[in-house]
């Protein structure tokens, strides 16, 4: 039998049927899934990705113009202001607004305008972000022939604007330039750190000094506007105003007078001149020479003569009142106290001088190579002998010596407010010894220790410390600058010394001044003076150049001011270089509290 066989034509044409029947069904299916497509992609969109959008949407509509709050202005303990706002111009843009096309008309112009780099600029807005509706400032303090150019291209400068700013001035300058410190921009590293506390790119800071230790007191609080925008950027109108809140001001314990007569004494050596009250430790002037102007921070970019002033060799960005030198002969406060306190002494010892002293192999030489003969504790003061306190630092030993020491507060800070620029000093002591040297330690090194020599390292302010425990009757003080401390004011840690040991001390500075190595402020211009000299062997550029040292309180017998100067490598003397110091700034304190009762 014979099966049919559909013929070619037939099956074709059934094929056509079939293919035809379907295409609809695929174009049903198609648009089905490209409609659920759709829906869910929007279903996204607004439910899910709605809130986003909605923001971008509002960012591009709303702008924020953010208004700086002014900082606190810093008054002297007499109401003088020493730190204050000025309103300068500067130039902001919108990150928003600069796209690539606009900006290549934008930048150049700008850059030849302001003279700061491109890419500086274009840096500024990309660490802002494109969609960042708030302004970025990217040149302060603009000069006339700045503004008139500025003005001249606005139509090639759209979304530039010129606006005041706040920025700190000093009217004194120089004068106070290590006490107020400075602001300046934000780092990029700073703004990371304190981007949880409000701060934003283009943001100022206190950098060192007063502007550093109370910069959440001076800073405010930013306030600003939120401005409805067309699609051109154009304002429409102002749909809410937050007031900037201005920082708190500060009144300090310094005096401007005695501040500006200190600088004015310490003159073009580098050194440092302290004072401070010897009651309660209020700071009344502190000078640091190499100084610095602080009002060149203010500005948008330190040019190079700027920069000499701030980066040279002398360092004069460092404040030498808070830096570590060795104490010299004024550290005889504390080699006296010692020895009393130790029962090994009696405030009636009298030792012989010599012109020097062989211990353990080595040879100690007293000043002035010949010795002083027979001297008690007063005398050896007045005489600053070294051979004197010799006996005393060898016969007390070392670890009474260093017991001491620290609890006069050397080797730690003071409790100043400038906590991240105060040197701790150093105490040497047989661990510091063994660690560095791998050495024990020996009798030389309390020899050494006695005279304010060897390791041995404290500050101007520390040293101003010291003397205040003679000055006060047996208190430590912790100095501040804030006139309303009233922790600091109160807090005074007795050192327990017996009343013999405090009397021999007030005796022999008393001594130094009127018989002594001090005669420099025995004037009639001033009250009675106490107080003692130093002198540091120290080496610069393989010469010796010694540093000078000089601590005095008056009135002798009811202190009201204390002052410590240093002079490093003056190459001259306590008596003869620093002494001179004291008496300048001592004169203009007594002259004008009590006027016509200490003449020349």
């Amino acid at each position: 039998m014979t099966l049919l066989q559909p013929s070619p034509l037939s099956s074709q044409k059934n094929t056509r049927t079939v293919g035809r029947n379907l295409q609809p069904l695929f174009l049903i299916i198609f648009t089905l899934l490209m409609t659920s497509g759709i829906g869910v992609r929007l279903a996204y969109l607004q439910i899910i990705e709605g809130a986003h959008h909605r923001k971008r949407a509002e960012a591009n509509r709303i702008r924020m113009i953010p208004k700086q709050p002014e900082r606190g202005n810093v008054f002297d303990r007499n109401g003088k202001l020493l730190a204050s706002t000025r309103y300068p111009r500067s130039v902001y843009l919108w990150p928003m607004a600069h796209t690539k096309p606009s900006w290549s008309v934008v930048g150049p112009r700008l850059a030849k305008i302001l003279d700061i780099p491109q890419d500086e600029m274009e840096e500024k807005l990309e660490k802002a972000g494109a969609n960042s509706s708030s302004l970025i400032r990217i040149a302060r303090d603009l000069n006339e022939a700045e503004i008139t150019a500025l003005k001249e291209y606005t139509n090639e400068l759209p979304d530039v604007e010129i606006h005041t700013e706040a920025v700190r001035y000093y009217p004194h300058g120089k004068e106070l330039a290590h006490i107020l410190g400075y602001t300046r921009e934000l780092t990029a590293e700073q703004l990371e750190e304190k981007k949880p506390f409000g701060y934003r790119l283009g943001d100022v800071i206190g950098q060192m000094g007063v502007e550093k230790a109370y910069e959440q007191t001076l800073r405010g609080e930013w306030g600003g506007q939120q401005v409805e925008v067309d699609g051109a950027g154009r304002p429409l109108r102002v749909l809410g105003e937050k007031q900037a809140k201005a920082g708190k001001d500060l009144h300090l314990t310094i005096d401007l007078e005695m501040q500006k007569a200190a600088q004015k004494a310490l003159g073009n050596r580098n050194g440092a001149i302290v004072a401070l009250d010897p009651k309660n430790g209020a700071v009344l002037a502190m000078v640091s020479y190499p100084t610095f102007d602080p009002n060149i921070f203010s500005k948008q970019k330190l040019s190079q003569k700027d920069w000499k002033t701030v980066q040279g060799d002398e360092h004069p960005l460092v404040n030498r009142a808070l830096s570590a030198f060795p104490p010299a002969s004024t550290f005889k406060i504390v080699t006296t106290t010692a020895g009393l306190e130790s029962g090994k002494f009696s405030p009636n010892t009298v030792l012989q001088t010599y012109g020097s002293l062989t211990i353990g192999g080595t040879r100690f030489g007293e000043w002035n190579h010949a010795g002083f003969g027979p001297l008690g504790f007063t005398g050896a003061m007045a005489m600053s002998s070294d051979t004197f306190f010799y006996q005393i630092g060898r016969a007390v030993g070392g670890p009474s010596l260093i017991e001491w020491t620290r609890k006069y507060g050397f080797g730690q800070k003071t409790g100043f407010e400038f906590a991240s620029e105060e040197a701790k000093g150093l105490v040497p002591d047989e661990t510091w010894k063994q660690k560095v040297f791998k050495m024990p330690w020996t009798v030389g090194d309390s020899i050494n220790m006695s005279i304010g020599q060897g390791a041995l390292q404290t500050t101007p302010l520390q040293v101003a410390v010291m003397f205040a425990v003679p000055a006060n009757g047996g208190y430590r003080v912790k100095p501040h600058l804030l006139k309303d401390n009233e922790d600091a004011r109160s807090w005074r840690e007795s050192l327990n010394m017996k009343p013999e040991t405090i009397k021999v001390l007030q005796q022999g500075l008393r001594k130094v001044v009127s018989d002594g190595t001090g005669k420099t402020l025995k004037q009639p211009t001033l009250p009675p003076v106490a107080g003692k000299s130093g002198t540091a062997e120290a080496w610069r550029r393989g010469v010796k150049e010694n540093h000078a040292w000089f601590g005095a309180y008056a009135p002798a017998d009811k202190p009201e001011i204390l002052i410590v100067a240093f002079a490093e490598h003056s190459g001259g003397g306590g008596g003869s270089v620093a002494a001179p110091m004291i008496l300048d700034v001592m004169e203009g304190y007594f002259s004008r509290k009590y006027p016509g009762k200490y003449k020349k």
